[in-house]
């Protein structure tokens, strides 16, 4: 058997990141495997015009604020620059380009099996977030259709589509932002399960991060928790979906049915062609390469109390979303779920 690590994570994105930085902090000996080839974690995937939610100031991982952004809320690039700039300030260990391809037990030791060979560690985090679990509803005609269907993961920006009549499904955030950008070049039809919901336009993820940590803290009390009537899954008016507003332009179609060929069966029982579908309908979790030692749901989630796993000793599961602690998911939300995480797994490689 090769060396074995205290802790193995496995993601270098701002997940991994916040947890290495908790390790680098503790006695532990630590390697945080990342599937990308440089830097900077998911949001090379992005699509080109994303932005944060939230101003620089807000939107820090632990211990080293992001810089000031002339951009109200922080461009793609300099949420990039930022990540690597913070995994070159703490000297992160991080080895690059290794797929985990699943992960064993021998004799209590987790070994990793990647693309690059075995690795092995006592305590195993696994951080690799959503980006690579795009999902798509299983529609009835959906394998029929002759035209383009990508989905947001994999949506870049408006130039393909010009002169292209376009389908965008989906009423969340990336829908919204889609549609924004899309109807600036060509025709766009937006399909919703239902209409729209919009957050006012001063309520940006630094207020819903402080939502989601009151109402975390209110559940640990067991008190009764209001959020105000806001819907944390309601969209967020960044620039972009303000000025989609003032054109006109963010108006559903509601529903449809079903697709054929060459478009898609409308509720009310009309038929519409389209040459490019783009689905803006979220992503499942990329746990996949865990199934041999937990259970995962379809979409991909294991049983955790906060972010340890229940079937499992020695495995955390660190950025997920609320399952895996309140706002997780989110540059700073990250924070509180890291510490705890590496707390734990001191608590735990101790007592063993």
């Amino acid at each position: 058997m090769k060396k074995i690590y205290d802790v193995i994570v496995i993601g270098g994105g701002q997940s991994g990141l916040a947890c290495g930085y908790y390790l680098r902090r503790s006695k532990l000996d630590y390697l945080i495997l990342d599937k990308q080839k440089e830097c900077g974690g998911a949001w090379h995937n992005a699509w080109d015009s994303l932005t944060l939610f939230s101003p620089a100031q807000h939107s820090s991982l632990p211990g080293w604020l992001m810089p000031k952004s002339e951009n109200l809320f922080p461009l793609k690039q300099e949420v990039i620059n930022y990540l690597c700039q913070y995994e070159q300030h703490y000297q992160l260990p991080v080895e690059r380009n290794i797929t985990v391809d699943k992960i064993t037990t021998v004799d209590k030791i987790f070994k990793i099996s990647t693309n690059k060979g075995d690795y092995f560690a006592r305590a195993t985090i696994a951080a690799t977030g959503t980006w690579n679990n795009p999902f798509k509803p299983q529609i009835k005609g959906l394998e029929t259709f002759k035209g383009i269907q990508i989905h947001s993961a994999n949506y870049k920006n408006a130039e393909p589509f010009k002169n292209k009549k376009v389908l965008v499904v989906g009423e969340g955030n990336s829908g919204a932002q889609i549609v924004a950008e899309v109807s600036k070049v060509t025709t766009v039809k937006w399909s919703t399960r239902k209409p729209p919901q919009y957050l006012p336009d001063d309520v940006d993820g630094f207020y819903l991060f402080n939502v989601a940590s009151a109402k975390y803290n209110a559940e640990k009390k067991g008190i009764p928790f209001n959020a105000s009537n806001y819907d944390l899954g309601n969209i967020v008016m960044v620039p972009s979906v303000k000025e989609a507003r003032s054109r006109g332009v963010l108006n559903s179609s509601g529903k449809f049915e079903s697709i054929y060929e060459n478009g898609v069966l409308w509720s009310d029982g009309t038929k519409e062609d389209f040459d490019v579908i783009i689905w803006c309908t979220g992503f499942g979790y990329a746990t996949s390469f865990l199934k041999e030692i937990v259970n995962t749901d379809e979409r991909g989630i294991v049983k955790t109390e906060e972010s340890k796993a229940i079937e499992v000793k020695g495995l955390w599961l660190a950025g997920y979303g609320n399952w895996t602690g309140y706002a997780s998911a989110t540059l700073i939300g990250i924070n509180r779920n890291a510490k705890q995480t590496i707390q734990e797994i001191i608590e735990f490689l101790n007592y063993k």
